[in-house]
């Protein structure tokens, strides 16, 4: 059974103190057996010399090689719904759940919310994820330190590929490499995107990376620290941490993280803070919290760019964000509880898809009035499910980041 937030806070009191801080992996699903995995790997790494931050400097354009924003107001421009690229168009639409403790992957019909296919893959797998060229899903299995490789076009999995500690996934916006989260080793990892071939380490001093999410010219990307509560700003071309910040909050447990449509502001949810910390991404001063609920963990923008779904794990419920009015606008709470967590949007932007983490359920709401639409059964654990196609022209990752 995955600790509970309580256990969790208790260990990552441990890390700090450099204490076995190996005993549980993000996001509060590691295994015993899996600490043990971990005590020979990067334990004994010392933690570098802390980055002194240095502002990427401001360019005309873009990441090199990163496609040009349809809108540079708006990173979301190309989520617009039902805006399929010709890569996907195709595709059946399935919600792909990982279950953490039950080593496999539940497909979903989202058309009659049945299960139409039970994948089994490697072990502890925690997020389902979109390559950058929308072709390949990979499933991240963290202990078994393996990518399963999934056709979206025939639902299909292929030959696992080795890779030590994938708790998720990234790909930089150029499609140049795909960064894995490597979150007991305490190692940022940029791999060849197609063959996951190791490119550059990155170790880090802080404890548990495990989400991000990129600045609008996609030059720099801001990563969570889940055991440490801090934050990373990483130089995308570079390869290199140019800043780290410790969140003002005793006990923060920071997670997923967004972007604003206009670029200006990032997002962090933090499970232990109740809120989301609200930073500007190109000073990386000191953010400010803002409550929503209690567990906050994962944040998805709705398909016009006006608001953010926030899932608070710790009380069932989803709150609504409002990007203009800058402002919480809805609470919508789950009719028999649950444990909301990672998800995503559907191409038409009318359902959100949430795993129920404790409750090995999957929830389907309706983002125009928050009722809830289904409950569907999967196996123990579901985690970083992935609603699958989704619009956009590429994928930077997680379950399903899309410009």
């Amino acid at each position: 059974m995955p600790p509970t937030p309580m256990k969790r806070h208790l260990v990552k009191s441990a890390l700090i103190a450099g204490a076995a801080f190996v005993a549980l992996a993000a996001c509060g699903t590691e295994s015993k057996d899996g600490a043990n995995d971990a005590l020979g790997t990067k334990a004994a790494v010392p933690a570098p010399v802390k980055p002194v931050h240095k502002p990427v400097p401001k360019q005309d354009q873009g990441l090199p090689g990163m496609p040009p924003l349809l809108d540079p107001k708006d990173v979301y421009a190309a989520d617009r719904p039902n805006r399929l690229s010709p890569v996907v168009k195709d595709f059946p639409s399935r919600v792909y759940v990982p279950n953490t403790e039950s080593d496999t992957v539940s497909v979903i019909d989202p058309k009659t919310y049945e299960i139409v296919e039970t994948i089994h893959v490697g072990r502890q797998p925690q997020h389902v994820v979109p390559s950058w060229d929308l072709k390949t899903l990979w499933v991240n299995n963290n202990r078994g330190h393996t990518l399963t490789p999934i056709d979206p076009r025939t639902g299909k999995a292929g030959k696992p590929v080795a890779v030590h500690d994938p708790y998720n996934l990234y790909f930089t916006p150029n499609g140049k490499y795909a960064v894995v989260m490597a979150s007991l080793d305490r190692e940022l990892v940029f791999r060849d995107p197609h063959t996951m071939e190791r490119v550059k380490t990155v170790p880090v001093s802080c404890y548990g990376v495990n989400h991000a999410d990129f600045s609008l010219d996609g030059r720099y990307f801001i990563v969570s620290c889940e055991f440490s509560g801090e934050l990373l700003k990483v130089d995308t071309e570079k390869m290199t941490v140019i800043g780290q910040e410790k969140l003002p909050f005793d006990g923060a447990m920071p997670q997923d993280v967004k972007v604003s449509p206009d670029g200006k502001r990032f997002y962090v949810a933090d499970m232990m803070a109740d809120g989301m910390w609200v930073l500007d991404g190109d000073t990386f001063a000191k953010p400010t919290l803002l409550p929503t609920g209690k567990g906050t963990h994962g944040l998805y923008v709705s398909r016009d760019s006006r608001e953010m779904y926030v899932s608070n794990r710790g009380e069932g419920t989803v709150s609504v964000f409002d990007f203009t009015q800058n402002k919480l606008t809805k609470k919508w709470r789950l009719p028999q509880g649950g444990s909301p967590d990672m998800g995503g949007v559907s191409a038409d932007g009318k359902v959100l898809w949430l795993s129920g983490r404790y409750n090995a359920e999957v929830y389907a709401i309706d983002t125009r009035t928050g009722a809830q639409l289904a409950r569907v059964k999967v196996g123990s654990g579901p985690h970083g499910l992935a609603v699958y196609p989704q619009p956009g022209r590429y994928s930077l990752g997680h379950t399903g980041i899309f410009r």
